[in-house]
């Protein structure tokens, strides 16, 4: 790390390495000085990785631990590896004395070994909900949780399926067609529950990467049309019970909607594990404005008008924090409740907020 106070680019990255070179630089290179100054003046998600210039390997985690990081050994201990999830250590044989990096943790690897240290802890922890529903390898287990994400996302399936079965709900599909891939093992959990029968109708591109909901709304079609193919002869004539993880602006979504019109189906009903999004994310997702959450302005009814489905069923906020298996205070739920984990995202989204009632255009997006 050096000495450095010119900003290059617009990156948040960039800022934070700055805010801790200067600080390491001013701490006569007490690498815990200026990690703790840096989780105490930094506010927002950032799970840090980097190297000394004396060769030492840290790792720390914002104060309230938005986003996951692990820290794994091999076997005989010769080797010790960060990553940002579990997988990441499993997949190189280094899951053995696996634990968490906690949030404001501060981990040092040099030549004497492994150093630990909390340097800040607050009563409360945040972990990105989200996670749990997208951003997460469904074989990694995220911090706190008991099991892997791919069986809490089968529990989501399950408890979108007892909603299907629940008595006097008119819907009853004929086959389950889960959005792939971070939409399969809750399209089983629903099947699991059910009974119908579950179909891989809708197949993905392996070699199309990009990530629709992050990108255009131009872009995003088009991506689409290149990674989702629908296998028209398993549906056609059909009611389709359409499983997906999210429903961010909900173009992403009436595209899909609009290939499986054109395959023949008699009906589309969609049932998202995550529950309605309400709010943008500050902490690094580019998850849109209020003026194009579709959550932010409609209900489910008008939400399935809107995107060419039947019916749109969301998980419910409950059953979603039941089946996590944490408590509602160690996540963060911003997007779903308007209610930030940190003071001046609050103040900042709040803002966007008012502009958005108040019909002034939003200029740019959230981040944090």
């Amino acid at each position: 790390m050096k000495k450095s106070s010119s900003i290059g680019i617009s990156s948040d990255t960039e800022i934070l390495c700055k805010k801790l070179g200067l600080e390491y630089e001013e701490s006569d290179r007490d690498l815990n000085r200026a990690v703790e100054k840096c989780l105490r003046d930094i506010e927002g998600a950032y799970s840090t990785i980097g190297i000394t210039d004396s060769g030492e390997l840290f790792a720390f985690r914002d104060s309230i631990g938005i986003k996951p990081l692990s820290v794994g050994y091999s076997q005989d201990k010769d080797v010790i590896a960060i990553s940002s999830e579990s997988i990441g250590l499993d997949i190189n044989d280094l899951n053995y004395f696996h634990s968490d990096v906690e949030p404001g943790e501060l981990v040092i690897v040099s030549d004497e070994g492994v150093s630990r240290k909390r340097i800040v802890q607050l009563d409360r922890k945040a972990l990105c909900s989200f996670e749990f529903a997208y951003f997460a390898r469904p074989d990694s287990i995220l911090n706190g949780a008991s099991e892997y994400v791919y069986k809490i996302r089968q529990k989501f399936g399950r408890n979108l399926g007892k909603t299907c079965l629940q008595k006097g709900n008119s819907v009853k599909p004929d086959v389950i067609i889960p959005l792939p891939e971070s939409a399969n093992d809750a399209g089983y959990g629903f099947h699991e529950e059910t009974k119908i029968p579950l179909e891989a109708a809708l197949r993905r591109h392996r070699y199309v990467t990009d990530r629709a909901f992050i990108t255009t709304k131009k872009d995003r079609s088009a991506i689409l049309d290149k990674k989702i193919n629908v296998v028209k002869s398993m549906i056609s004539g059909k009611k389709i019970a359409l499983i997906d993880d999210s429903i961010v602006r909900g173009d992403m979504t009436t595209n899909v909607v609009k290939k499986i019109r054109d395959a023949g189906v008699k009906a589309i009903h969609i049932y998202i594990t995550f529950p309605k999004i309400i709010s943008p994310c500050p902490y690094g997702i580019d998850m849109a404005t209020f003026g194009e959450l579709i959550g932010a302005k409609h209900d489910p009814s008008e939400i399935a008008t809107i995107i060419g489905a039947d019916s749109v069923q969301y998980q419910s906020f409950d059953d979603f924090i039941k089946a996590i298996g944490l408590k509602e205070t160690e996540l963060c739920l911003a997007c779903i409740t308007g209610n930030y984990s940190t003071p001046l995202a609050q103040r900042i989204v709040d803002e966007k907020r008012r502009q958005y009632k108040e019909s002034v255009e939003e200029i740019g997006r959230i981040y944090e």
